[in-house]
C-alpha cells in the first residue's frame, strides 16, 4: 500500500509559481486530434531522434491522431510537469521516472489505466506490477533498465567469473595493481543518488529490503549483511576510492577496471564508445538474484481532454512490432512486454540476454510503501552507511541508528 504524507502527496500542486506555458492544448488540425508527449529521452542525442521517428510511425499508421514529442532536460523536467499539471495543463502523455510516478498518483495527476487497458490483453513483464497502486494500474513500462555484473575477461587473472560475493572479492583483489582496479562503485555523498543505486544492489542481492511495505526494516539482518558486504569491498583495496561514475566507467572501457555492477544503459554506452572492448555480463554474484531497477513508466495526464486518443497511442505502443522497434532503439533496456532479441543481436551482443533475463528479479530502488519519501530516507541511510565505510562504525549499530532516525522522520 502506498503511504504518503499529505504534505508530499500534494507536492506536485505546491511547486514554484513560475509556470512555463502550458504544454497541453487540445488542438484540432485537419480533423486530427493532436496529443503532446513529453519525456527526457526525446532530448537525448542520437536516441532522441530515433524515438521521435518511432512516434512518427504511429502518426503515419492512421489519420485521426497526431502525437507531438516534447524533449526536456532532466534537471527541470519533473518540476515543469508537476507545475503545469497542478495548473490544469501539461502534456497528454508523459514518460516519468519512478519517483515522480509515485508522487503523481496520490496527487491525482495521472489517470488509472483500468477503464481503457486490460492487462490480459498484453504480455506485460513483472516490473509492470510496480506501476499498480492500491490494485489500480497507472502506467506501463516505457523503459526497463536492469543491473547485472559487467566484466572484462582480459583483466580477470584466472579467467574465472565470480558467482559468489567471496569470489567477487577475490577476483577484484587479484585484478588490482599497476594502475588497474578490480572493481568500482560509488561511496561518496557527492554521488549520493548513484551511491544509493549501488547500495540497493548489495542490499537487495543479500535478500534485504528497506521496508516490508508497511514498516521500515532498515536494520533487518539481511539489510545489515548487504551493508557489511559493501564495507568489505570498500576495505578491499580493489576500488578507486572517491572516483565518480563518469570516471570509473571511462576507466572500464579503457581496460583499467575489471568488474562493475551497472545498468543496461551503461552497457549500451560502452558498446558505442568502445566497440572493440570485449566486455561480458553475468548475474550479480550475490546470494539472491534481486537487483535494482530503473523503471520509466508511460503515463496519461489526468488533465487530458483526449483520453481515448491518448490510450489509443498507449495500445499502439504495446503492440508486439512496436515494442520490438522501441526495444531496438533503447539498446540494452527492455520494454513493457517480453520481446525476444534477434539471433543477430545476440550474436553481436551476447550480454543483452543477461540483462533481459534479469527483468523478473528486478526491484525498484525505492522504499516500498514510502516511495514518495524515499529521498528523505535515502539521506538518512547514506549518512549512516558512510559512518560504516569511513568511520568504522559497526554495520548493525549504524543501521539501528538509521532505523530510529527514519521512524522518527516518517512521523513528521
Amino acid at each position: 500500500m502506498l503511504r504518503v504524507s499529505r504534505r508530499l502527496a500534494l507536492a506536485g500542486a505546491a511547486l514554484a509559481l513560475t509556470v512555463a506555458p502550458s504544454l497541453m492544448q487540445p488542438l484540432q488540425a485537419q480533423d486530427k486530434t493532436t496529443l503532446s508527449f513529453a519525456g527526457v529521452t526525446f532530448s537525448e542525442a542520437g536516441r532522441g531522434d530515433r524515438l521521435r521517428a518511432w512516434v512518427e510511425k504511429f502518426n503515419k499508421s492512421q489519420k485521426k491522431i497526431e502525437v507531438q514529442t516534447l524533449g526536456m532536460p532532466f534537471a527541470t523536467f519533473a518540476n515543469t510537469m508537476f507545475t503545469q499539471m497542478g495548473g490544469g495543463g501539461g502534456p497528454d502523455l508523459i514518460r516519468f521516472d519512478t519517483i515522480d510516478f509515485y508522487a503523481a498518483v496520490p496527487a491525482g495527476r495521472i489517470l488509472a489505466f483500468d477503464d481503457f487497458i486490460k492487462d490480459s490483453d498484453f504480455k506485460l513483464s513483472a516490473p509492470n506490477d510496480y506501476l499498480k497502486v492500491n490494485g489500480k494500474r497507472y502506467g506501463v513500462a516505457f523503459e526497463i533498465s536492469n543491473y547485472v555484473m559487467m566484466y572484462n575477461p582480459a583483466l580477470l587473472k584466472d579467467g574465472k567469473v565470480p558467482t559468489t560475493f567471496d569470489e567477487l572479492l577475490t577476483a577484484a583483489k587479484a585484478a588490482t595493481g599497476n594502475g588497474n582496479y578490480g572493481y568500482a562503485y560509488r561511496a561518496t555523498m557527492a554521488e549520493r543518488n548513484g551511491f544509493w543505486q549501488d547500495l540497493c544492489n548489495y542490499v537487495f542481492g543479500f535478500g534485504g529490503r528497506w521496508s516490508d511495505g508497511t514498516n521500515l526494516t532498515l536494520n533487518s539482518p539481511k539489510v545489515i549483511e548487504g551493508v557489511a558486504a559493501y564495507k568489505k569491498m570498500y576495505d578491499s583495496g580493489a576500488i578507486p576510492k572517491g572516483a565518480d561514475a563518469a570516471t570509473y566507467r571511462r576507466m572500464f572501457w579503457e581496460n583499467k577496471v575489471a568488474i562493475e555492477i551497472d545498468n543496461g544503459g551503461v552497457a549500451g554506452i560502452f558498446n558505442q564508445q568502445a566497440p572493440n572492448l570485449a566486455f561480458q555480463a553475468a548475474p550479480s554474484p550475490f546470494p539472491t538474484r534481486a537487483q535494482g531497477l530503473i523503471l520509466a513508466p508511460l503515463t496519461v495526464n489526468a488533465n487530458t481532454k483526449n483520453k481515448d486518443a491518448a490510450f489509443t497511442f498507449v495500445k499502439w505502443a504495446l503492440q508486439p512490432e512496436n515494442q520490438k522497434d522501441l526495444q531496438d532503439i533503447l539498446g540494452a533496456s527492455s520494454v513493457a512486454t517480453v520481446v525476444p532479441r534477434s539471433p543477430e543481436d545476440l550474436a553481436k551482443k551476447p550480454w543483452l540476454k543477461v540483462y533481459d533475463d534479469q527483468t523478473e528479479n528486478a526491484v525498484p530502488q525505492l522504499v516500498g510503501g514510502f516511495e514518495v519519501r524515499t529521498p528523505e530516507l535515502q539521506q538518512i541511510i547514506i549518512e549512516q552507511v558512510l559512518k560504516v565505510l569511513q568511520g568504522g562504525m559497526d554495520p548493525k549499530k549504524a543501521m539501528d541508528e538509521a532505523q530510529d532516525l527514519a521512524v522518527a522522520r516518517m512521523k513528521k
